[in-house]
């Protein structure tokens, strides 16, 4: 390369010579202006030996490749039509030099460096100045032989324009400032691919990949694009090997089987893959749906029987299939002729119609002798890949490819001197052209071809993407044939801004290579319903994943989310934790059993009261009722029934006047319940001092008057305290919701609990009081004996407070209410039953002991 480059650049005596020549396969038109071209036309390099001691022979091509020489006279017939075109490039005739690359570098680099450096022996001129051979290449369609030609031909900034050519790293201008192409970037073939992942919800797949530019690039953004589009990722990650081990091609094939993704993504080239799927159809690995790159996704080499029950349902991307009006005739009408310019037109005729030129010549290896070829043969008799109409898709890439070199001309032909891009806005001379100009003008270039599809070139020398998505189906035959399904294009705005890919599908003509005959799920772990939040599980992809309930007290309605979301104050997850509810509204009702039955006993305590009051009433005259001072045990009854109706108002919704009168009421009622048993117990130590001589005035200080009045100013004590506490901090509807997470708990907030502490301080002051004295006087005789009655109703009164005080702090909710009703109504029946039982016992069961002689008599006998 260096030879040849660097011949033009040392000046000779009169004239620049080339350093040497190549023995190429071409084909030569002469025009104004000359368009290279790259093209696989051969399969096969062969290298001579290399022996060391003498210059080494130039390599030769074999197995002739029908297809791609259908692409290079595609090349030659767009130049026709554009020569006979009268309003594109007028009074210019295009003429073109193509080569044959023979798929390897070394042969593509040297019929690049042939189109760039000329064919000529000599310039006359010393500075070598003129136009250039070529003033622009289409090709070559490999990424690698791009990536390597295009590198060097930047340097001079010499325009080339692939229609293969996909390697992402292709759209650097830094470092490839001249390259432009009419094929997609694997960017957006990984895009596209990707796309039809998302869309059937593939989340979890396999990628096998080849090991040259074109697969170590595309993978590398496949990684990074199915994580970060949709969030799917890469089960496993296999290279295909360069040499076609059989060893690395099975542990693949293993790879694959023992994998539980579904879908396998291969993006490679056929001479990759093909020992891959004759392992894959050996060890029998079905149940997988292929993705295919655009490489191979119409390849013909697979579409056989024998592959159709492993690749039938393949989905792939294939380069947009256009249509070409007169190419057909202009395949059909090419001639061979002696021109050794022209060999490769002289040797696909002697491949199409199996004959030779040279008479009598033998084919290698002693086999058969050929016919001789006339140049006369029918190509319209020949059905090959050269002639198939029905899948233009490469060959209308190279189409467009050379219609975009050509509206560059064209525009740079219209310009106006002194309105030019150039220095001093000057324009360029069609004589004098330089491949930087045309470079320019093809950054700027926008047609339409005739079949519909715009033509233009964004920042990267990339053109507008669009794929055709096909799918592998049976034929009747057995064989497998490629049907188009659907297409994904990028989108643009002006200004050349992208705004998304698009992809269009028609499911309905999808066929499904599966016994449901409906696309396979592929996912490493289901999707995460509402109610749950995924957890990654450790080690392995974020798309392998646990699901997890959420809290207590949290919800998600949303699938696949990673967190749940806390519910309001006044609400709670639902059952399912998908939605959050109003929480329950928890309190002590009339409704539910445990309202219903401290209810019952508030009544029925009432009751009692209410009857022991009228057995009372209608025995006021007996000695029994008399000799327990009537009037105090009227008002001790009374406040009882206080107490029990009291609890009502504990029970139920709180509200505000019913949380500032239960306490109050509960307060009052038991300090005066309290305060006639205190009195009454003042009473029998009164009475019994007033029967010894020494303590007869004692009646005479604690008379009836005395009496009501001790009872009042104790009970005003209390009255006093509660309107103190009600004034300052009244108790109040208080929502709680620390108590119970899941529920609202609507109590009677204290207030003040100093003001709730003296209340139950001063009645059980008030009580202790009592049981003292009572305890004290319970030995005195029997016509006295209603101190041991008091001593017991108090002590059972003082049992049950003081157990309520724990039992309160310690209980959630409404719980704490029904303690307090509770504690309420025990103390009252043990009030009532201690005191009022016995005497009802005699005076309704035993009314012969309830007289003034029966009393007195058991008070002897005791004496």
């Amino acid at each position: 390369v260096c030879m040849l480059i660097s011949g033009c650049l040392l000046p000779g005596p009169s004239s620049c010579r080339l350093q040497g020549h190549f023995q190429l396969n071409g084909m030569h038109q002469d025009g104004d202006l000359i368009v290279g071209g790259l093209f696989e036309v051969h399969f096969l390099t062969v290298f001579p030996e290399l022996s060391f001691t003498s210059e080494p022979e130039q390599p030769y091509c074999q197995q002739f490749d029908m297809a791609s020489f259908q692409q290079a006279q595609t090349m030659a017939f767009a130049i026709d039509e554009i020569n006979r075109n009268p309003h594109l490039l007028p009074n210019v005739t295009l003429g073109y030099h193509l080569y044959d690359n023979c798929v390897k570098l070394a042969v593509a680099f040297r019929a690049a460096t042939a189109l760039i450096s000329g064919t000529d022996e000599a310039l006359s001129t010393l500075d070598c100045t003129g136009s250039p051979p070529v003033i622009g290449i289409v090709g070559d369609p490999g990424s690698t032989h791009s990536i390597a030609i295009s590198s060097v031909l930047g340097l001079f900034r010499v325009p080339m324009v692939s229609y293969f050519a996909t390697c992402s790293c292709l759209s650097n201008q830094q470092q490839y400032p001249s390259f432009f192409r009419t094929i997609p970037s694997d960017v957006f073939q990984v895009r596209a691919i990707v796309q039809i992942l998302k869309r059937f919800s593939w989340t979890w797949v396999g990628l096998i990949y080849s090991d040259d530019d074109y697969g170590i690039h595309a993978a590398l953004a496949f990684h990074q694009d199915l994580q970060g589009q949709f969030g799917g990722c890469v089960a496993y990650s296999e290279i295909l090997p360069r040499d076609n081990n059989c060893r690395d091609v099975a542990r693949i094939v293993g790879v694959i089987r023992a994998s539980t993704a579904m879908v396998v993504v291969v993006i490679s080239t056929e001479a990759y893959l093909l020992p891959l799927m004759d392992e894959v159809a050996q060890r029998n690995v079905t149940g997988r749906q292929w993705i295919a790159s655009e490489a191979w996704a119409t390849s013909p080499i697979f579409l056989t029987p024998h592959l159709l029950p492993f690749l039938g349902g393949t989905l792939g991307l294939a380069i947009r299939r256009g249509e070409i009006q007169g190419l057909r005739d202009f395949l059909l009408n090419i001639r061979p002729d002696r021109d050794p310019k022209n060999n490769i037109v002289r040797t696909f005729w002697e491949e199409m119609f199996e004959c030779t030129f040279d008479s009598g010549s033998t084919q290698p290896n002693g086999e058969r002798e050929r016919k001789v070829c006339t140049g006369a043969e029918d190509l319209r008799s020949m059905d090959t890949a050269y002639t198939d109409m029905s899948e233009l898709r490469a060959s209308y890439n190279v189409y467009k490819a050379v219609y975009a070199l050509a509206h560059a001309l064209h525009d740079l032909m219209q310009c106006e001197e002194g309105k030019g891009p150039f220095i001093s806005h000057s324009c360029a001379s069609i004589h004098s052209l330089q491949p930087w100009q045309v470079v320019h003008y093809l950054q700027n270039v926008n047609f339409t071809t005739g079949f519909g599809d715009h033509v233009s070139f964004d920042k990267n020398g990339d053109a507008l993407a669009i794929y055709d998505v096909m799918n592998w189906q049976p034929n009747p035959d057995g064989s497998i044939r490629v049907h188009t399904v659907g297409v994904v294009y990028e989108t643009a705005q002006a200004g050349d801004v992208l705004t998304g890919d698009v992809l269009t599908l028609e499911e309905g003509a999808l066929y499904w290579n599966f016994k449901s005959k409906k696309p396979p799920r592929s996912v490493c772990s289901e999707s995460c319903p509402p109610g749950t939040r995924r957890a990654r599980r450790k080690g392995l992809p974020i798309c392998c994943f646990d699901c997890l309930p959420c809290a207590d007290g949290e919800f998600n309605n949303v699938t696949d989310s990673i967190e749940c979301t806390t519910c309001p104050e006044e609400f709670w997850s639902s059952p399912d934790k998908d939605r959050c509810v109003p929480k329950e509204l928890e309190f002590l009702s009339y409704e539910e059993p445990l309202g219903i039955s401290l209810t019952v006993a508030s009544l029925l305590g009432s009751c009692f009261c209410t009857g022991v009051l009228g057995v009372f009433a209608h025995y006021r005259h007996t000695p029994v009722v008399r000799a327990n001072n009537s009037e105090l045990s009227f008002l001790l009854l009374l406040s009882l029934k206080l107490c029990f109706l009291c609890t009502l108002l504990f029970i139920g919704q709180p509200q505000q006047w019913t949380c500032r009168l239960r306490h109050a009421a509960f307060g009052i009622s038991f300090v005066l319940s309290v305060s006639s048993i205190l009195v009454k117990t003042m009473v029998v130590v009164a009475v019994f001092k007033s029967s010894r001589p020494e303590g007869q005035s004692a009646l005479k200080w604690f008379g009836v008057p005395q009496q009501r009045g001790t009872v009042l100013a104790l009970t005003a004590l209390q009255i006093a305290i509660c309107v103190v506490w009600l004034a300052m901090a009244s108790p109040t509807p208080l929502k709680n919701t620390h108590y119970i997470s899941s529920k609202i708990v609507y109590e009677c907030a204290m207030g003040s609990v100093l003001g709730f502490a003296t209340l139950l301080g001063y009645i059980g002051l008030l009580a202790a009081v009592s049981f003292l004295l009572a305890f004290l006087a319970r030995n005195l005789p029997d016509n006295f004996n209603e101190a041991k009655f008091i001593t017991f109703s108090m002590l059972i009164f003082c049992a049950v407070w003081i157990t309520f005080v724990p039992a309160y702090i310690s209980s959630p909710g409404k719980y704490s209410v029904a303690v307090e009703v509770f504690a309420i109504l025990a103390s009252s029946f043990g009030l009532l039953l201690a005191i009022f039982a016995p005497k009802c016992y005699i005076i309704l069961l035993h009314p012969e002991r309830n007289t003034k002689k029966a009393i007195m008599g058991r008070a002897r006998e005791k004496k």
